[in-house]
């Protein structure tokens, strides 16, 4: 993987992300972007797999809810940024078409 998609994705992910893992998934999906919202689905999802609130009276209260507002705030914002492997404005995509080759003439 490039050093700036990494960075990127290190930036947008935090400096702890595993980058095997992030050339896996980038290899895998083929975008940046792609890996960065895949990634943040999954921590999403972590964080609705357990109470978002517990509270023990007298003793503690953990609550999540904002750590889960932060994390689909992140993935909403994923459409604004502009990942490094992004085309740029007005430049063709790399859509590959194909057709077959059909003689001019019959041939008797």
């Amino acid at each position: 993987m490039d050093p700036t998609l990494l960075a990127w994705l290190r930036a947008q992910l935090g400096p702890t992300t595993d980058e095997q893992d992030l050339t896996v998934r980038y290899a895998r999906l083929g975008r940046a972007r792609e890996v960065a919202a895949e990634v943040l689905s999954e921590r999403r999802a972590a964080l609705l797999a357990e109470p978002l609130r517990m509270t023990v009276d007298g003793v503690v209260t953990i609550d999540q809810t904002n750590n889960l507002t932060g994390v689909e705030r992140q993935i909403a914002a994923l459409a604004d940024l502009v990942a490094p492997d992004d085309p740029a404005v007005g430049e063709a995509s790399a859509d590959l078409v194909t057709a077959p080759l059909l003689p001019a003439r019959r041939t008797r």
